[in-house]
């Protein structure tokens, strides 16, 4: 009795990129805090622990724009999106909201001493290398990145 094999060949999985991570979260505080851990565990993973300088900067970096989507890009129903990237040079946080109409200000000036809020922008500016924002592609919304030389 002959057989034969009549199973297709499995295509192989192509794996993720191995620095990157990306995930979508509820534009909520919760969310926000959610999104600022997973950014300095991934980081350990890659190999920056949790003590260590990169991973305490990018983490505040992604606090600030996390909280920064919430607080100013909030769109009801709506989901912001982070994109954590690593090259040998280069760590790349982007965050993603639904609001096209409040961009942050190309420059960012001190606040006074006795002000509440309104110096995430500026560490940020002071702890990357660079940051800026992009217009969302595909819908309504910009992204805010920044990066941090290795």
């Amino acid at each position: 009795m002959k057989t034969t094999d009549t199973t297709t060949p499995q295509a192989p999985e192509v794996p993720a990129a191995p620095h990157e991570f990306a995930m979508r979260f509820t534009s909520t505080p919760r969310g926000a805090r959610l999104a600022r851990r997973l950014v300095s565990h991934r980081l350990d993973q890659w190999g920056h622990p949790y003590d260590s300088p990169v991973n305490e900067t990018l983490t505040l970096i992604a606090a600030e724009l996390t909280s920064n989507a919430v607080r100013h890009g909030h769109v009801p129903g709506r989901d912001f999106h982070l994109r954590l990237t690593a090259t040998p040079d280069v760590l790349r946080i982007e965050v993603t909201d639904a609001r096209t109409e409040r961009r942050p200000p190309s420059s960012v000036q001190e606040t006074p001493d006795d002000a509440e809020s309104g110096r995430g922008l500026l560490l940020v500016t002071r702890l990357a290398a660079r940051w800026g924002t992009d217009p969302r592609p595909a819908a309504p919304g910009k992204t805010v990145w920044a990066e941090c030389a290795l």
